[in-house]
């Protein structure tokens, strides 16, 4: 039996460990070397990439697919969606996400990774449905956390809606490294027994479990898993490719991979991860294995980003504090999965309680329009008290918040004239509407330089 393998150094590996800070630049010399070395898929956009882009890199997220599309030529290229939020932390209107997937598709993305962060599927169905019209694999994911309301019957169920909604394959996306083996075996297991479909499973090696997790995985029937390359694997980032890779061919699976291929690989990326290591961008406490997460369940991505908001404001000697606060903000919100946008806002949520030095003293505008029923459907029961704090007499409401959207797409491509060049900068305004405004302008900026300067050379 073949496992396949996707690789994540470009996307999750480095959302976890470098707060998504690579530029193209640094990966730009290994791409053609990523590409065959037999990868079933190469997950290199999506999540936080889009907004690190324009945010911190200084690039056009677009352009970057492009250019991965052009140097890779034959390994699929996957992405991370979160439904009705795309790319951004809120619900679009459903003709932007219909054009958000077709642009995507037309710039070069084979696999969406789609899931709604609740495990509400009625906030996925669009995306779905656009990515089967436009001929590109729809994998939709049920988002993994533990709870005193979350079991395998509930998994199975979420699995079956998948199946009937159309999708191609089915992710069980384990955002924190929490699921253990036997929970990965009774899991897939279950699926594979109730719906035909390909079941892949996605962890993070936080809490040391991952390898051991993926092995039983394979050994109930999983098809897939996400592996990163051993320079940027271990830690927050998903279990080491090579390592992977060795272990399930000795015990007589096949992946397809060429060992040599995935050496080069991991030479390349060996300086950068020391640069990164040596400018303080990859912290130490992401590096190792923290079993606090089976308590915790703080996912790598949301860790780093805890970290860094700790420090931006002189407070990191207080992380344990908002460690600790953290599952009380979550059983206060209904056992949320902890995965984007819901990691952030528990996450900010528990500085700001810890903090403030008072439990909710100041409740963010993300966790009033969750409270609100803008997310959708809560796992769980909302803590009464805080649902009356914030919301008063106000009734959540029930039905689908992007059916409460009007169109925008079109509106906002007219308002834009002369400012965006495409359907794709229209995308990201909408997005990032003040992040991408600043971009294009100092792209403006820059190409007025490249100009003033070729001019001068002359």
């Amino acid at each position: 039996m073949k496992i396949k393998i996707t690789e994540t150094v470009l996307r999750d590996a480095n959302q976890s460990l470098v707060a998504t800070r690579m530029p193209f630049s640094d990966f730009e010399g290994v791409l053609e070397a990523l590409d065959k070395a037999g990868y079933h898929s190469l997950e290199c956009w999506g999540g936080a990439t889009f907004d690190s882009c324009l945010r911190y890199l200084n690039e056009d997220p677009w352009e970057r697919l492009r250019k991965i599309k052009n140097k890779v030529k034959k390994t699929p290229l996957q992405m991370l969606l979160r439904g009705q939020n795309l790319l951004g932390y809120r619900h679009y209107p459903d003709d932007v996400v219909r054009k958000f997937v077709a642009c995507s598709v037309d710039n070069g993305m084979d696999i969406f990774r789609i899931f709604d962060a609740l495990n509400d599927f009625r906030n996925i169905r669009v995306a779905v449905d656009e990515v089967l019209k436009r001929k590109a694999h729809a994998q939709g994911c049920i988002c993994y956390t533990i709870s005193p309301i979350h079991n395998i019957e509930m998994y199975v169920k979420m699995g079956k809606e998948l199946e009937s909604m159309g999708v191609n394959s089915i992710c069980i996306k384990d955002m924190a490294g929490i699921m253990g083996p036997q929970e990965a075996y009774d899991l897939v297991k279950a699926l594979k027994e109730t719906v035909k479909l390909p079941v892949f499973l996605h962890t993070h090696s936080t809490t040391g479990l991952g390898p051991i997790t993926y092995i039983k995985a394979v050994e109930a029937g999983c098809d897939g898993i996400d592996c990163a390359i051993s320079s940027f694997g271990g830690g927050t980032s998903q279990p080491p490719t090579e390592t992977l890779n060795y272990a399930l061919k000795q015990i007589g699976y096949e992946t397809g991979l060429d060992e040599k291929v995935l050496k080069e690989i991991n030479d390349y990326f060996r300086p950068i991860k020391q640069k990164a290591i040596s400018t303080g961008l990859m912290d130490s406490f992401v590096m190792g294995t923290e079993t606090d997460a089976l308590v915790y369940q703080i996912p790598g991505g949301m860790l780093s980003n805890l970290i860094a908001q700790l420090k931006a404001q002189n407070a990191i000697d207080r992380l344990e504090e908002v460690l600790e606060e953290t599952p009380r903000v979550r059983k206060d919100l209904g056992y949320p999965p902890l995965v984007t946008p819901m990691s952030q806002m528990v996450g900010v949520q528990a500085v700001s309680n810890v903090l403030s030095g008072e439990r909710y003293k100041n409740v963010s505008k993300e966790v009033k329009a969750y409270l609100k029923g803008e997310y959708g459907r809560p796992p769980g029961e909302i803590n009464p008290d805080l649902m009356k704090k914030v919301l008063g007499d106000e009734k959540p409401i029930t039905t689908r918040f992007a059916d409460t959207l009007e169109p925008v797409f079109e509106k906002t491509k007219e308002q834009l004239k002369g400012i965006a060049r495409s359907d794709e900068d229209v995308l990201s305004y909408i997005a990032f509407p003040q992040i991408a405004e600043k971009f294009f302008k100092e792209r403006e900026e820059r190409e007025a330089l490249k100009v003033t300067y070729s001019i001068v050379k002359i």
